[in-house]
């Protein structure tokens, strides 16, 4: 598979809205210290990997957990705004508990993972879906038979691990979406494989996951 993509995907590193079950979606919210260090424990475990592009979503915590890849490598760092986090509208900003007490059908639809929902002025899962999807792809295609990192969100590597699994938008997720973990998938002709999923060794002692939603 000489044309195939070798893909390290990344969740940024944690933020101070992680460590509080807070839901950012595409606000800007920086690294906290612990994301920070996590970024720099991910650019020493990824520093002879062949990497040749560093391409991150253009939210903040997304381009700092990249850049602290890119710089040691001498890459120019490449933001994508289609590497986005799903858009929740008016659900952004508030924590999980205040969701479930204030918007009751909105959290039932958003946690039966509703294909059709968007929260009000946000985004619908199928929407999002297919646009992580199709940028993963893209990004694949101009960089076939090279190693590249994509430096993005929990809901982003949700759905490349459904794409790669051929897993269906709603079932239940059983599998983890760790700060600042290693993921990896091979992206050819034929679509996306699974090779290994949130790799947290280079991270042990140093921070936590975000509370699933």
């Amino acid at each position: 598979m000489s044309d195939a993509t070798r893909i390290i995907a990344i969740r940024h590193g944690e933020t101070a809205w992680n460590a509080a079950a807070r839901l950012q979606g595409q606000l800007d919210i920086p690294l906290n210290a612990v994301g920070r260090a996590q970024a720099a424990q991910l650019a020493a475990a990824l520093g002879d990997e062949g990497i040749a592009a560093v391409i991150c979503s253009d939210l903040g915590r997304a381009a700092e957990t990249a850049r602290a890849l890119a710089e040691p490598l001498g890459l120019p760092l490449q933001l994508d705004a289609a590497l986005r986090e799903r858009g929740f509208g008016t659900m952004e900003g508030r924590s999980f508990e205040e969701i479930d007490r204030d918007w009751p059908e909105l959290a039932r639809r958003w946690r039966s993972r509703d294909p059709d929902f968007a929260p009000p002025g946000g985004e619908r899962l199928a929407d999002f879906y297919a646009r992580s999807v199709a940028a993963a792809e893209r990004l694949a295609l101009a960089h076939a038979g090279r190693t590249i990192a994509l430096v993005t969100h929990g809901g982003v590597l949700d759905c490349l691990y459904r794409a790669a699994a051929r897993i269906e938008l709603q079932a239940s997720r059983t599998w983890q979406l760790g700060n600042a973990a290693i993921n990896r998938l091979l992206h050819s002709p034929e679509g996306f494989v699974l090779v290994g999923w949130n790799d947290h060794q280079h991270l042990l002692g140093l921070g936590r996951d975000e509370p699933r939603a």
